[in-house]
């Protein structure tokens, strides 16, 4: 709060030096003159004036400093959890038993392609395309894409450890393959 009290001081005493500034030489352009300023408040102003300059450009540059840094630290934040997105997707896909196409399917799927768009990309047909997203489903315990991409998210949200047990993966650690 005492930063931003600060702040605001440093704001006001540039906006009256601005004023006193502006009117000083509005007042003379256009002859409306009244009485001149005396050379001690003139000089006081334009202290003040530089150093809410040099305040301004301090601040200014403290604020910058700071927005780099949390730019750099949400990049790193993203950088990580895409990386273990990426990792628990792969550990997901191996538990459920996902073969190649499967995998690369349900990347696609979870990225938001439709059916036809995957089939056009892989070079198959919509119907392979549809039966194996269909066994995507069937093998993580899931009715659908977003339930698919809400285990992965979920999991990435709680922060669990890699080999927490999710809703595809009972606590007893045993999965049912059966289903």
């Amino acid at each position: 709060m005492t930063g931003r009290l600060a702040i605001a001081a440093i704001l006001a005493v540039q906006a009256v030096c601005a004023v006193v500034f502006v009117w000083d030489i509005l007042s003379s352009v256009v002859g409306l003159r009244t009485q001149p300023i005396s050379w001690r408040l003139r000089e006081m102003i334009e202290i003040g004036a530089a150093l809410g300059l040099v305040l301004g450009l301090v601040l200014g540059a403290v604020a910058l400093q700071r927005s780099f840094r949390a730019r750099t630290a949400a990049e790193e934040r993203l950088r990580r959890a895409s990386a273990d997105f990426l990792a628990l997707m792969g550990e997901r896909f191996a538990e459920w038993g996902l073969t190649p196409a499967e995998r690369d399917e349900a990347l696609f799927a979870i990225k938001g392609m439709t059916a036809a768009e995957i089939a056009t990309l892989r070079g198959t047909s919509e119907g392979t395309v549809k039966a194996q997203i269909a066994a995507i489903y069937r093998k993580a315990g899931v009715s659908g894409r977003s339930q698919l991409l809400s285990l992965f998210i979920e999991h990435l949200m709680r922060g669990l450890p890699s080999d927490a047990p999710t809703a595809a993966t009972p606590a007893t650690g045993n999965r049912d393959t059966a289903a």
